[in-house]
């Protein structure tokens, strides 16, 4: 029996996105038109629109669509705005942005993450106003600002140099703090500094160089 992927795209977006408070028109429009079923590995497939994180390798995740859903609507991307994303996964965060945005720059460390989902996007035509770099987020550097920024791993403590590649007036989506109690935040620069605000508590695995360090107790 051959799944229906359009209506299990459909059953997701009623089922578990809109009762998670994501009402975005803008947003549910992204979930329910762009195939999520293509981003996930062969294997998971039959997965693709379940309440799960499903994984990519490298203990890499790819995030709950509610999650998915909750982070597309926290920042908020217009039509004219550049978004940096931080960890691209499977590149199906990365083509709801780019759906949303004028321009994605994706980086992801490992670089056959990279190069799956640069090939996905292309596949799809998706990928006329996204770039994904294979690079180390706590390596890289960049003379751009950005009106938005996600981070699709958790960090132990926000990175501040994650903190300077915002614009002036931007937002960045982060998850912060200890499994299993992790905190989802929105930071933004205000003209008198920074502002979280708190949006829900969820787990995801930490990006590579963000987790806490090793406690020794004696």
């Amino acid at each position: 029996m051959t799944m229906d992927y359009a209506k299990a795209r459909e059953l997701m977006v009623e089922q578990q996105v809109r009762p998670w408070d994501v009402l975005d028109p803008r947003v549910l429009d992204a979930l329910v038109s762009i195939p999520r079923d293509a981003f996930v590995p062969a294997q998971h497939r039959t997965l693709a629109y379940a309440d799960a994180q499903l994984p990519l390798g490298h203990g890499e995740m790819m995030l709950k669509p509610v999650v998915e859903g909750r982070i597309l609507q926290s920042i908020d991307v217009q039509e004219g705005e550049d978004v940096l994303e931080i960890g691209t996964g499977s590149g199906f965060t990365t083509a709801c942005l780019g759906r949303l945005a004028r321009e994605v720059h994706s980086i992801e460390l490992h670089a056959d993450l990279a190069d799956a989902a640069r090939a996905r996007l292309d596949a799809m035509g998706l990928g006329a106003n996204v770039r994904i770099e294979a690079a180390d987020a706590f390596a890289w550097n960049t003379e751009r600002r950005f009106d938005a920024i996600v981070v699709t791993g958790a960090v132990d403590a926000i990175p501040p140099r994650f903190l300077q590649w915002l614009k002036p007036e931007g937002r960045m989506f982060v998850v912060r703090g200890a499994s299993p109690a992790m905190e989802a935040l929105v930071v933004r620069n205000d003209v008198n500094g920074q502002r979280i605000e708190s949006l829900f508590e969820t787990d995801l695995p930490y990006l590579v160089g963000a987790a806490p360090a090793p406690r020794f107790d004696f």
